[in-house]
């Protein structure tokens, strides 16, 4: 069993206001994302909430996911990781981590990080776009252990920089630049200004 857990606790303090709210062709920006997610090949979605908790609750409540409420949001992503890590069953295999704010993730590259990741056994599976290695990045169970231990407002990053030091980390290549995340105005103003199409199956540029 594969598992996808979407962080999308965060205060949006760079923002000022909730950027998993933020409307996308009419909807909000976090339930654009899901609904991308959603049409990858993941067993089960977990999608961890904190800040404004009941709107964006809200915003994904008809959808097939599991909420999972972060009561120490305001203490860094990696009480978040944590908390999606907790709500997993014993039975879920590897987990892929995915950002609430990443809108032009692409289904079919998560499902290259799980074949990857069934292919070759590897502790973690990442990306590697034409501006480096990024986000999603699948872990596999043997890997939790060490994501318990994150604290602050820190991601995984750590641990799969020490992965790939250690010639641990799968990659799959993609050939280019990874899709942006929205952390201010100008970023929410240019991922308007380029996304077209409001279908949450749009095909990426294509994986190599």
């Amino acid at each position: 069993m594969i598992a996808g857990i979407v962080l999308a606790a965060g205060r949006s303090s760079r923002l000022g206001r909730p950027k998993q709210l933020l409307p996308i062709h009419g909807e909000p920006l976090l339930r654009y994302t899901v609904r991308r997610i959603l049409a990858s090949p993941l067993d089960d979605v977990f999608v961890v909430v904190g800040h404004e908790a009941d709107a964006v609750h809200a915003a994904i409540a008809d959808l097939p996911v599991q909420i999972v409420f972060n009561a120490d949001f305001a203490r860094g992503q990696s009480t978040s990781v944590r908390a999606g890590l907790g709500a997993l069953s014993p039975e879920t295999e590897a987990a892929v981590f995915l950002l609430g704010d990443q809108p032009g993730i692409d289904p079919n590259l998560i499902a290259a990080l799980i074949a990857a990741w069934r292919a070759s056994n590897a502790p973690a599976v990442a990306p590697h776009y034409s501006n480096g290695v990024g986000n999603p990045v699948l872990f596999d169970c043997s890997v939790y252990t060490n994501l318990l231990t994150l604290e602050g407002d820190q991601g995984a990053k750590p641990i799969i920089r020490d992965l790939e030091l250690k010639g641990l980390l799968e990659t799959v290549a993609v050939p280019h630049a990874s899709p942006p995340d929205i952390d201010t105005n100008s970023d929410y103003a240019a991922l308007l200004a380029s996304t077209k199409s409001p279908s949450p199956c749009a095909q990426g540029e294509g994986l190599g």
